[in-house]
C-alpha cells in the first residue's frame, strides 16, 4: 500500500465564519499528481490555504505529511511548511535581490547556515527547472514562465513531500503554460507527490491525472473520460 500523503475525513473549511466547503474526505497517496479544478471562487484557494496552514481546520479530521491539521498550532506552521513546496500564481518572487539571493533568502528563513551548501542546494534546484544560467539576473529581467521556473524550484529547497500549486501557469500564455507543466511532471517523476490547483482544462487534457473538483461547496474525485 502507497504511502499516504493527505488524507481529509467529513472536513469543512471556512473563511472566518463563512462556510466555503464542506464534507471533504480524500487520500492523495506519495507519488501522484494530483489536480484540484473549479470555477473562480469555488473555494480552491481556501482548501489550499487550509492544507498549508493558513486557515485552521475546525471541523472533521485531516493530516498531511504527517502533521495533524486539527491539532496544528501556530509554531508548527513554519516546520509544516519546511514539509511542503508551495508555488503561487504570482510567483512571489522578491524584487530587490536576484535569482540566486531569492533562494538562499528562503534557505536562511529555514534554518540553514552553511553557505557553501546553501549555494549548491540553489545551483542543484535551478538546474532542475533549466534556469541555472539565469541565477544572477533579477526577478524583472526574466519573463513570467522563467519566474514561475524559478518559484518551483524556491518550492524544491527543502525536498518537500508534497508540492502544492496554486494556479500555477495561471498568469503565464498557453506555450509557456505547457512548459512550466513539463517541469511539474519532470519533478512528479522524481517521485515528488504534486497538488495542483487549476482551471486549465487543456494542460489536463494533454497531461491527464487524478483529478479533484470543487463545485458546490464540495471536493470529489472526477473520472477522467477518454479523449
Amino acid at each position: 500500500m502507497s504511502e499516504t500523503i493527505l488524507k481529509l475525513a467529513n472536513v469543512a473549511v471556512f473563511q472566518k465564519e463563512n462556510l466555503v466547503l464542506n464534507d471533504i474526505s480524500l487520500e492523495v497517496h506519495k507519488g501522484e499528481f494530483v489536480y484540484l479544478i473549479g470555477k473562480t471562487g469555488s473555494g480552491k484557494s481556501s482548501f489550499m490555504k487550509m492544507l498549508y496552514g493558513d486557515l485552521p481546520l475546525k471541523q472533521g479530521t485531516g493530516s498531511i505529511v504527517d502533521f495533524d491539521l486539527k491539532t496544528l498550532k501556530e509554531n508548527d506552521i513554519p516546520y509544516l511548511r519546511r514539509k511542503l513546496g508551495i508555488v503561487f500564481q504570482d510567483f512571489k518572487l522578491l524584487p530587490d535581490r536576484n535569482i540566486n539571493n531569492n533562494l538562499i533568502f528562503v534557505l536562511k528563513a529555514t534554518g540553514w547556515k552553511d553557505p557553501v551548501k546553501m549555494n549548491l542546494k540553489v545551483e542543484e534546484v535551478l538546474d532542475k527547472v533549466g534556469m541555472k544560467t539565469k541565477g544572477f539576473k533579477f526577478p524583472h529581467e526574466i519573463s513570467g514562465g522563467e519566474q514561475q521556473r524559478v518559484a518551483i524550484a524556491r518550492a524544491l529547497l527543502n525536498d518537500p513531500e508534497l508540492i502544492l500549486a496554486d494556479e500555477p501557469t495561471g498568469n503565464l500564455d498557453p506555450q509557456t503554460s505547457v512548459e512550466v507543466m513539463k517541469v511539474l511532471q519532470d519533478i512528479n517523476k522524481t517521485g515528488r507527490t504534486i497538488l495542483m490547483a487549476t482551471h486549465d482544462y487543456a494542460l489536463i487534457l494533454k497531461y491527464p491525472s487524478k483529478t479533484l473538483k470543487c463545485d458546490g461547496s464540495k471536493v470529489f474525485e472526477v473520472i477522467q473520460k477518454a479523449v
